[in-house]
């Protein structure tokens, strides 16, 4: 049997005073976990317009053994978090769409078999295969030794972390918006206590999931922190003709080998054997609001998936172009962040890695939607135009770093 939330989690949880139903699936430190589980709306007898239901499951066999999925299904789309990797998400499945990828890493793969220092810190692309992973926060960015002759490996450690405290909650009243929560401690002796509370909202019948991901730093000692929303995507959006929008203030290639697509930036190759990665840095414009869009959209046009987000929070975005053969992993990232993936390093010099101090917090908050048909995608598109204006690009041609 369920235990429900105490009052103290609740309020730690950040929930809200209306009438809900919050159900504690896993907590570490009582020792709780409810095992496989599933709730529906007729279950907690809510006359929803679109029935919904939550799952909760565990994986076994290979290195996905003990791999707990949460399934949330909200009548349109199916969204699959995965606790147990940092609170990612593997994909997201609508009726015709799908927000995630093929990578040639096909189990869910538990961080228990990853070492992230291994072949010299990419240890991390060892479990690659998400839609949406959380790069930080203790670091981001490409490896590299630091400062003080550690090892920073790719991407940091918060997606190889299994969270602490997952819940559930569904409010009772309309539009019985479901809620699914989960702390995520990054705590190192003399190192960090950096400590992310992540939270997916998202409505019965509605194709778009909000995130609000608050992270707070118990330290006596301030502690630095950068973080990267490694958004995925692959089939069937991107294809060759494929394209992505977002309203620009200036771009440049990431090295040498990204100059010579800085022209077709916005555009995508089908799958091309031998094509290395290209990333593009990107500051973006924003609204009066300092919100801003990026938008993924197949070439016909018609199916696609935007990303909203806060430029005072994530003010930096980092296009990944992927397109290598179908096997190898035929992706692209759309990424908003407080910092490029160069190592912690050279942000650290450009000054783009922040600093939380002791008992303080951060917090980030992105909008993802699935775009069905033309008009959605047109509506947003639209709203990237209006959001661009008259400002003119500003290319830089020369990578703002060398690694």
């Amino acid at each position: 049997m369920l235990k429900r939330l105490s009052i103290a989690v609740l309020l730690a949880l950040g929930a809200s005073s209306g009438q809900a139903a919050e159900f504690l699936l896993t907590d570490s430190q009582q020792g709780l976990d409810v095992g496989d589980w599933k709730i529906t709306s007729d279950k907690l007898g809510i006359k929803s317009p679109v029935p919904f239901s939550i799952e909760k499951k565990r994986l076994h066999g290979g290195r996905q053994e003990g791999v707990d999925l949460l399934i949330v299904d909200n009548g349109v789309m199916k969204i699959t978090l995965v606790p147990t990797r940092g609170m990612g998400i593997k994909e997201v499945k609508g009726a015709d769409l799908r927000l995630g990828w093929d990578s040639p890493v096909k189990e869910v793969v538990n961080p228990a078999f990853i070492d992230l220092e291994s072949r010299a810190g990419l240890g991390w692309l060892d479990g690659f295969n998400e839609m949406l992973v959380r790069c930080g926060y203790e670091w981001t960015g490409h490896p590299g030794v630091d400062d003080d002759g550690r090892l920073k490996s790719l991407h940091g450690r918060v997606q190889n972390i299994p969270a602490s405290v997952v819940s559930v909650t569904v409010d009772e009243e309309p539009p019985y918006a479901i809620h699914v929560r989960g702390r995520v401690d990054e705590r190192t002796f003399k190192m960090s206590e950096l400590v992310t509370w992540t939270q997916l909202s998202v409505v019965p019948g509605q194709a778009e999931f909000a995130l609000q991901d608050k992270l707070t730093n118990h330290a006596d000692y301030e502690n630095e922190y950068q973080i990267i929303y490694h958004g995925n995507f692959g089939a069937p959006i991107l294809e060759e003709g494929a394209h992505v929008s977002t309203p620009v203030k200036q771009i440049s290639p990431f090295n040498d080998y990204a100059k010579a697509g800085l022209d077709t930036w916005q555009t995508y190759a089908g799958p091309t054997k031998g094509f290395d990665e290209m990333v593009f840095n990107i500051k973006p414009l924003a609204d009066e609001n300092h919100e801003t869009l990026a938008a993924v959209v197949n070439k016909a046009g018609d199916k696609g998936a935007s990303i909203q987000f806060d430029t005072r929070q994530l003010p930096v975005l980092t296009l990944w172009k992927n397109t290598d053969t179908l096997k190898q992993g035929y992706v692209t990232g759309i990424e908003p962040g407080t910092s490029y993936a160069y190592p912690v390093t050279i942000e650290r010099e450009q000054k783009r890695v922040k600093q939380l101090q002791p008992g303080a917090s951060t917090q980030f908050d992105l909008t993802y939607t699935l775009l069905h048909d033309s008009a959605q995608v047109a509506a947003v598109e639209q709203k990237i135009a209006q959001i661009q204006g008259d400002n003119k690009v500003a290319e830089n041609e020369t990578p703002i770093a060398k690694e």
